[in-house]
């Protein structure tokens, strides 16, 4: 490892608008537990590598205390700065890492509360990718679909060349003085850190991810999340 640190922040702060059922969708059950719990313990099994893992929460949230009774344990920060977009989220949340004591050339890695499917050997292979890049970067899959370009009637205007398309995926990892420069220069319109990253010049390196590693928006994700993280604790 570096002589950097390594945290994790994790945005828990949306409604889940289109995922359906009662309540924001990182709490809704799957195989038997709160979805950010599975997210949380992916973080937690890599004993010893990270100086500390942060939930970024709403200010009115309920339902974190209640659902997560072992969070935070030492290590832990659970932070009530949520803001009304994820860019929000996150700047707010790497602002209150720094008062916890992160320095800016520490690492953090950004992941989203609802890709509760990502494993301890995908996370260490991004650090592992990026802990000497100058830049940093994120965990992608490379487009294996056919990809089209709509009209405004919702017809096909043309077809893509997927031969260089990536879908982001996260863990996203990025010194945090370099991020939160970015994130304030970005505004709340950018929808990853990757993006903010890219619009003040610099490029992230893709780190082949996996397609288990979805994230968690439809009513239909939850069934097969709920699949294979069942099918994953039946294997010896």
């Amino acid at each position: 490892m570096s002589a950097s640190r390594l945290y994790v922040l994790i945005p828990c702060a949306g409604t889940g608008s289109r995922a359906g059922g009662q309540g924001p969708k990182q709490y809704q059950r799957i195989a038997g537990r709160p979805m950010v719990e599975h997210t949380l313990e992916a973080f937690r099994s890599l004993k010893g590598v990270f100086a500390g893992v942060a939930l970024v929460v709403s200010p009115d949230d309920a339902d974190v205390g209640i659902l997560l009774q072992r969070f935070p344990a030492d290590g832990e920060h659970l932070f009530r700065v949520g803001g009304a977009t994820r860019a929000a989220t996150v700047r707010n949340g790497l602002r209150s890492l720094r008062q916890a004591g992160a320095g800016a050339h520490d690492w953090v890695l950004v992941h989203d509360a609802a890709r509760c499917l990502v494993t301890p050997t995908q996370i260490e292979a991004l650090i592992a990718a990026c802990e000497h890049d100058a830049v940093g970067g994120l965990l992608a899959h490379r487009l294996a679909d056919t990809l089209k370009v709509a009209s405004p009637d919702g017809r096909v205007a043309s077809t893509a060349t997927r031969a260089d398309k990536w879908l982001a995926q996260t863990p996203q990892m990025f010194r945090i003085g370099m991020l939160l420069d970015a994130l304030e220069r970005a505004g709340d319109a950018v929808t990853d850190e990757a993006s903010a990253i890219e619009a003040v010049g610099l490029a992230p390196l893709l780190v082949p991810g996996s397609a288990q590693n979805f994230k968690l928006t439809y009513p239909e994700d939850f069934a097969l999340a709920n699949a294979i993280l069942r099918s994953r604790k039946a294997q010896p």
